[in-house]
């Protein structure tokens, strides 16, 4: 299994070709949550993610005929990018698979760091299978997204770096996916610091950890669905099992609106841009999925930052309907002068900001002498929306919430 001393060695091999990213404190998290929270900021590494350690450390430990056939790997964008960099830095010819469903901007930086991509099925677990067949055909040397010992050692250096940072910190909390970064981060953190507790996280429509924990043995999921690509994978590692059920102290999931609600909130409140894998340690703490107390030290591990543009509109539009900022509401007028305008004078006295309206008479669904209406509206929260729908309830609308 997995030991401090692997993490220690990889930490001399990636040492030139991974950032130390910054350990924030956050006022903003700390007063929400009554806890003593700072962020590791893994987000602002090299390639945008985590993953560069531990490519670079598996990389670095090929012979020379392995270097010199080349490497292949599946990746949904973030171990690709690692990948493709830290071959090109060791002068090593590197293909990599994705899936067809991969954001556009992780498949352009992956070309740009000097990787073939190879598009190929709906998520990880298939372009997984093609690039086993391109290790066979081609001789290249298989590097794992996660379930590889020096693909753990490497992500593991980022337990070194909090606790170096920080030593007195209490709890650690990392996403999981395949499980590499947890396993490697919990290996490092129980070794020195035993008593410091590990929370890994999942997105809820990617639980195989939790599942699999429950079962007793690695378990596979049929299919994922979350806006956390990162971490959307339909089963846990055979190798990185073993050391989470050893040293991972709870596992717990998170909901993609929690997920696009932390998201938001490290936008607004943190400045900070991270994709959803990286949200999902913020939204379970946020949450309060575990169990903490009063000004306790935690490091929620923000582990990446590449998320594809169209998403993040996605994801922003999510976040603010999960805290009330955004409603879309629909509602029928009589198709007279001056009806909308009496909508508006409601709205309007109400504060909400109108982004869109539109009317259409011509929906067969209602009367004839009716207009259909939807707007778009921002709000300030909960409480104002509920404020918002009883005031045109009371002055006789009939409203559909869309979302």
């Amino acid at each position: 299994m997995l030991e401090l001393a692997d993490v220690l060695e990889a930490e001399d091999r990636v040492s030139d070709v991974a950032r130390h990213t910054p350990l924030d404190y956050s006022h903003t998290f700390s007063d929400l949550t009554g806890a003593e929270v700072h962020l590791k900021l893994e987000c602002f590494q090299r390639t945008g993610s985590f993953k560069i350690r531990g490519a670079a450390n598996r990389i670095r430990t090929l012979s020379d005929e392995e270097a010199d056939a080349g490497v292949v790997t599946a990746s949904a964008g973030n171990h690709a990018q690692g990948v493709a960099l830290a071959a090109s830095r060791s002068g090593v010819d590197a293909k990599v698979v994705m899936p067809e469903t991969a954001p556009i901007s992780k498949i352009k930086a992956t070309r740009s760091y000097g990787a073939e991509v190879v598009l190929h099925g709906v998520d990880y677990d298939a372009a997984q299978e093609r690039a086993h067949e391109l290790e066979s055909q081609e001789g290249r040397t298989y590097v794992h997204a996660f379930d590889d010992e020096r693909v753990m050692a490497g992500q593991g250096t980022i337990g070194l770096e909090i606790l170096d940072h920080l030593p007195e910190v209490e709890t650690v909390v990392v996403p999981i996916g395949g499980g590499g970064l947890i396993s490697g981060i919990s290996t490092a953190i129980k070794a020195r610091s035993p008593d410091t507790r590990v929370v890994g996280v999942q997105a809820e429509g990617a639980s195989t950890v939790a599942q699999s924990l429950r079962k007793g043995s690695p378990e596979a999921i049929d299919s994922v669905d979350t806006i956390a690509d990162g971490i959307a994978v339909r089963r846990v590692g055979e190798q990185t099992f073993p050391v989470i059920r050893e040293r991972v102290d709870d596992v717990v999931t998170v909901t993609d609106d929690e997920i696009a609600s932390a998201l938001t909130m490290l936008l607004e409140r943190g400045k900070t841009l991270v994709e959803g894998a990286g949200a999902v340690p913020l939204a379970a703490l946020l949450e309060g999925k575990f169990v903490y107390e009063k000004d306790e030290v935690i490091v929620p591990a923000l582990c990446g930052g590449n998320i594809d543009l169209n998403l993040l509109t996605t994801v922003i539009t999510r976040g603010l309907v999960a805290s009330g900022r955004y409603i879309k509401i629909r509602t029928v007028l009589k198709d007279r002068p001056g009806a909308l305008d009496d909508l508006i004078e409601v709205l309007s006295d109400a504060r909400a900001n109108i982004y869109a309206i539109q009317h259409d008479r011509t929906n067969r669904d209602i009367a004839m002498n009716a207009a259909e209406v939807e707007l778009d509206l921002e709000t300030r929260g909960e409480d104002h929306v509920e404020d918002l729908l009883d005031r045109l309830r009371e002055r006789g609308y009939d409203v559909e919430v869309l979302v």
